[in-house]
C-alpha cells in the first residue's frame, strides 16, 4: 500500500527551552572552572616551604659522586649518608600560587609565611642564587678541613685578616690584609692552632697578636672580648686560605646553602676510613659545618626530616641548637640523635651502623 503523505510535510522544530535552574547550574560551573584556573595561577603574598629532595653524598648523581677525593685511599661504602634540602616557592620570580599556598597550609609538612619574612622586597632572584651558591662553596671548604682535621690530617693555612669587629679593642690596630702568623708567641700555622690557643686565654686578658703586613713583622697588644659561651675572641674576621693535603671535590650544581656540611664532612670521614661507619644503615641529616668542626643551626628542619623519612632514612642527625624545633615532629620511624660537633656526628654514625645507638643524645635527653 502506498503511502501518498508528504515526505516533508512536518511540524516545525522548536528547540527544547532551558530551564533557569540549568541556567544557573551551567553559568555556576563555568565561575568554578575559572576560579580554580585563577587558582592555579595567581600569585599570593606568601612563600611556601615544603620537603625537598635528599642526595646520598657517598652516592652518585646524574653518573657523578658527589665526593671525589684523590691523594689518600679510599674505601666502598655500604651505608647511606643523606643531606636533606627544602623546597620553596614565593621568592623573586617564584611566586606561590593561592592553590600552593592553600596546600601548605593543610599539608603537616609545610610552613607558609608572608614573603617579606623571608626575603626583603629589592632582592633578586639572582642574588639569592648567587648568595646560595656562595654558601654552598664555603661549606664544601668548610667540611673538607674540618673532615680532614678529624682524621689526624694538618691543614695549613694563611689567617688573612678580613677587618676588625666594631667596638672590639682590635677595631683601629689590626688592619684588612694582615696576615696572623703567631699569638702570644706561639706560631699559629693553622686555623685550630688559633682556636686552641684562644681557648687557654682568659676573656679580658691581653694578649700579642703577631701579624705581618707589608712584609714587616709587627706584635699587636689586644684586650680580648668575650664570646657568647664565655670563651676569649680577639674581634677580628678572618679570610683563611687553605693548603689542603688532600684533593677533596664535591660535586653538586642544582643544592644551594651550607647546611649540607655536616653531611658533606661525614661522607669523607666514611670514604677515607677503612671502616664501613654506616653499615648499610640509611642515615640523614644536615647542620653547617665551621672548620673547627662546629655543627651549627639551620632552617626548615621539620621539612628536613619529613623529607629524609619519606626517602627511606631511619636515622636522622640534628644540630643540637635546632632541638626545639625537633621535638613533636619526628615522623614515625625516623630516630633523631642531637650533634654539636663533627665529632659528635662521627660517634653516632658509629654507633648507628654498629646497632649500639640506644645510648645516644636525643633532642629531648641527653641520653636515649
Amino acid at each position: 500500500m502506498l503511502d501518498e503523505s508528504d515526505p516533508f510535510d512536518v511540524p516545525p522544530y522548536e528547540p527544547e527551552r532551558v530551564s533557569p535552574r540549568s541556567l544557573m547550574l551551567s553559568v555556576g560551573m563555568l565561575g568554578t572552572a575559572v576560579l580554580l584556573a585563577l587558582l592555579v595561577v595567581l600569585p599570593t603574598p606568601y612563600a611556601v616551604n615544603s620537603p625537598g629532595p635528599t642526595r646520598d653524598v657517598l652516592g652518585e648523581h646524574d653518573g657523578t659522586p658527589l665526593i671525589q677525593i684523590s691523594g689518600a685511599k679510599t674505601y666502598d661504602s655500604t651505608g647511606e649518608l643523606r643531606l636533606t634540602t627544602v623546597s620553596g616557592t614565593g621568592g623573586p620570580g617564584f611566586p606561590s600560587t593561592i592553590l600552593g599556598a592553600l596546600q601548605g597550609w593543610l599539608s603537616p609538612t609545610s610552613v607558609v609565611r608572608p614573603v617579606e619574612e623571608l626575603y626583603p622586597p629589592d632582592v633578586s632572584q639572582e642574588q639569592i642564587d648567587e648568595s646560595n651558591q656562595a654558601e654552598m662553596v664555603s661549606s664544601q671548604e668548610n667540611a673538607s678541613v674540618a673532615a680532614l682535621t678529624e682524621l689526624g690530617y694538618d691543614v695549613p693555612a694563611t689567617l688573612v685578616v678580613a677587618g676588625a669587629v666594631e667596638g672590639t679593642d682590635a677595631a683601629g690596630k689590626v688592619e684588612e690584609g694582615d696576615v696572623i702568623v703567631a699569638l702570644n708567641g706561639t706560631p699559629v700555622p693553622d686555623y685550630q692552632s688559633l682556636i686552641d690557643d684562644l681557648d687557654a686565654v682568659t676573656a679580658g686578658d691581653t694578649i700579642t697578636l703577631t701579624v705581618t703586613r707589608h712584609g714587616q713583622t709587627i706584635d699587636l697588644p689586644i684586650v680580648t672580648g668575650t664570646k657568647d659561651d664565655g670563651g676569649a675572641q680577639i674581634g677580628v674576621y678572618i679570610d683563611p686560605t687553605f693548603d689542603m693535603p688532600v684533593d677533596v671535590k664535591i660535586s653538586i650544581d642544582d643544592i644551594g646553602g651550607p647546611s649540607a656540611g655536616t653531611m658533606f664532612a661525614l661522607g669523607i670521614i666514611d670514604k677515607m676510613t677503612p671502616e664501613d661507619e654506616a653499615d648499610g644503615v640509611d642515615i640523614a641529616g644536615t647542620g653547617t659545618m665551621d672548620v673547627t668542626g662546629d655543627v651549627g643551626p639551620i632552617g626548615g628542619i621539620r621539612q628536613k626530616l619529613a623529607g629524609a623519612r619519606r626517602d627511606g632514612a631511619t636515622w636522622f642527625l640534628a644540630p643540637a641548637s635546632n632541638c626545639d624545633e625537633v621535638v613533636g615532629h619526628v615522623p614515625d620511624g625516623l630516630h633523631v640523635v642531637k650533634i654539636s660537633t663533627l665529632h659528635d656526628a662521627r660517634e653516632a654514625m658509629t654507633a648507628i651502623g654498629a646497632g649500639t645507638a640506644g645510648s645516644l643524645p636525643t633532642c629531648t635527653s641527653s641520653a636515649g
